[in-house]
């Protein structure tokens, strides 16, 4: 007769001779996941995704081809050419310099502090980004213009007047580009643990102190992405340009005016001034590729 197992005695160990993987694992295993989907694209989807390919791709490869290489540097080295390359690296570094001043800490506020109508005000930051430049040009007449809101009493005030100025060409950018970097600052300030903060607080550190010591260096390579981003787009600015200071010569004509102005009278060197500008815009896209990968 055979003799049963006692309810108390341990289960034997499966045989490894005889043990499937899902028996040694302890449990089903778990097949690779394989990214990137399969192999090929279905039709449907691939042709659209050829269209728009080439619906970016195609006027770029044109400009390229249409570039009097011949008589780029003579274009380039022309005193005009020269003096709006000048002022935009001026006015987009100097815009920048004022996003940076005013937006970090507007970022800061964003990110870390509640209050009745943030997302109201967050709205109305980002609104430049999809605003079109003219109306943000017309906005900026009727705020700082000599009878503006604000421009009548920093005119009787202080004889400051903004419109058509240099300084008028710094605002506009800064206007449409520092969004930007309120966004680029504030996504980092909230992907950052705001323990480290607290802890510094808690060592006897004022708010500011934990702000400069602590805060900065975490979402420094944030603030840097924001601020080429903000640098680009003033480079680039047109719309608010032209309507808030005008188009003068050596004074207010940035490269995107410049291009304007010149694709009426002189075609090469529009194409010149383009081709300027699209080489800026893929080195800063160039300097972000790594920083848009690892954030994706």
């Amino acid at each position: 007769m055979t003799s049963l197992p006692s309810p108390s005695s341990p289960p034997s160990p499966p045989d490894k001779s005889t043990a499937t993987p899902d028996t040694l694992g302890g449990g089903p295993r778990r097949r690779p996941v394989r990214r990137g989907g399969g192999r090929g694209a279905p039709l449907p989807l691939l042709l659209p995704a050829l269209i728009g390919l080439a619906f970016l791709i195609v006027p770029l490869i044109a400009l390229l081809v249409r570039t009097p290489w011949r008589s780029l540097p003579e274009q380039l080295t022309s005193v005009e050419v020269w003096q709006a390359l000048q002022l935009s690296l001026i006015c987009a570094t100097a815009a920048t310099g004022v996003s940076l001043v005013i937006g970090v800490p507007l970022a800061w506020l964003l990110a870390r502090v509640e209050f009745p109508g943030r997302g109201l005000v967050r709205a109305l930051v980002t609104l430049p980004l999809v605003l079109p430049p003219v109306v943000g040009g017309v906005a900026l007449l009727m705020a700082l213009g000599r009878g503006g809101i604000v421009g009548q009493w920093l005119d009787d005030w202080f004889g400051i007047t903004l419109p058509f100025t240099t300084a008028g060409v710094i605002v506009a950018e800064a206007f449409v580009a520092m969004p930007f970097l309120v966004i680029s600052v504030e996504g980092t300030l909230r992907a950052a643990d705001p323990r480290y903060e607290e802890a510094a607080t808690t060592l006897g550190a004022s708010r500011f102190t934990a702000f400069r010591r602590v805060t900065l260096p975490l979402i420094a390579p944030g603030i840097a992405a924001g601020a080429v981003l903000a640098w680009a787009r003033a480079l680039g600015e047109f719309g608010a340009t032209i309507t808030f200071a005008g188009n003068f010569p050596g004074r207010t004509q940035t490269m995107p005016l410049a291009v304007y102005l010149a694709l009426q009278s002189d075609p090469e060197a529009a194409i010149a001034l383009s081709l300027v500008l699209l080489a800026v815009s893929i080195t800063v896209l160039a300097g972000l590729r790594d920083r848009w990968m690892t954030a994706g």
